[in-house]
């Protein structure tokens, strides 16, 4: 009897037997771990070459198709980022692309912002770095945009 309860609660905690990782993954999932080919690579690396900022996006700047791209371009607004130094993608009009760009980028979601080529982030970090003053030191850095005069300027000049 001392036997039986012993072997019953050392089986329960016995690892169960592994499962392959094939097993784990859904079709799905599967799906979106394809490969992206040297050919698209190019495209997007010069796309994202192309000007300072580059916005990876549903829909346009004046018709956004989700609120995290709207917001990614309220955010680019605010900080004055001029037209002539930014270039938007609609991922909506090549499913491709809306692919690519996440294997590209090793990031999930879209939207996906560039700042000279390097991959910044997505609406969550573009949001932080709004919040904390970071975007726009990255922007001032970049050249994007100019710095701002200190306060002190401004206010000696009011009185």
């Amino acid at each position: 009897m001392f036997r039986t309860a012993l072997r019953t609660s050392f089986s329960a905690l016995r690892a169960p037997a592994r499962t392959p990782a094939v097993a784990l993954a859904s079709p799905s999932l599967a799906f979106a771990r394809r490969y992206l080919t040297q050919e698209a690579r190019n495209k997007i690396q010069q796309a994202v070459s192309s000007t300072p900022v580059v916005l990876f996006m549903k829909g346009n700047p004046e018709a956004p198709q989700c609120g995290f791209s709207r917001a990614a371009v309220q955010v680019l607004d605010i900080h004055g980022v001029p037209p002539e130094k930014l270039k938007t993608f609609d991922v909506l009009e090549d499913s491709e692309l809306r692919q690519g760009i996440k294997e590209f980028s090793d990031w999930p979601t879209i939207p996906q912002l560039y700042v000279n080529g390097e991959f910044v982030g997505g609406c969550d970090i573009l949001l932080n770095m709004h919040q904390s003053g970071e975007l726009d030191d990255l922007f001032v850095k970049a050249g994007i945009v100019p710095p701002e005069e200190p306060q002190e300027n401004q206010s000696q000049g009011q009185k």
